[in-house]
């Protein structure tokens, strides 16, 4: 069975819901051979990202960079999964209040370092999220998770 460790710092009830939906659409029926696995940013550990197929990455964007605890996973796992993880999918989602692209740009920075391949773009959501960006959500989870499945 493959492993998808959606890796999240869900600070506010903004970040709960793209969460919930990220994680309900990695979840959903007709998706089978994928077990999903969460874990807080500031939680996560090396072994949780070796043992995991593919990584849905999730964060606020905090002052035009991602948050402190998703850096902080990163500074953790880089070294100790560097060469075993080289290759492996990953995808993105955060929020912000107006802009996103410095997050992006430092996510896709260490991911590039990590060998990390993006196999979606990331969805970003500035202000509150409407109907349609928790749908973007789920999408990301379900289409990530449908494409590790095989």
């Amino acid at each position: 069975m493959k492993r998808l460790l959606i890796v999240h710092h869900t600070a506010s009830p903004t970040l709960q819901a793209m969460y919930e939906a990220v994680r309900a659409g990695a979840s959903a029926d007709g998706i089978e051979g994928v077990e999903v696995v969460s874990r807080p940013a500031l939680t996560a550990t090396a072994v949780d990202v070796l043992e995991a197929d593919c990584y849905l990455l999730g964060t606020p964007v905090n002052i035009g960079y991602m948050s402190g605890a998703l850096k902080h996973f990163f500074d953790q796992v880089y070294y100790p999964c560097l060469e075993a993880t080289a290759g492996r999918p990953y995808a993105a989602y955060l929020h912000g209040n107006n802009d996103a692209s410095g997050a992006v740009r430092a996510i896709e920075a260490i991911t590039t370092g990590l060998g990390w391949k993006r196999v979606r773009p990331p969805v970003v959501v500035l202000g509150e999220p409407g109907k349609a960006a928790l749908e973007q959500c789920w999408e990301l989870g379900a289409t990530v998770a449908a494409e590790l499945a095989g």
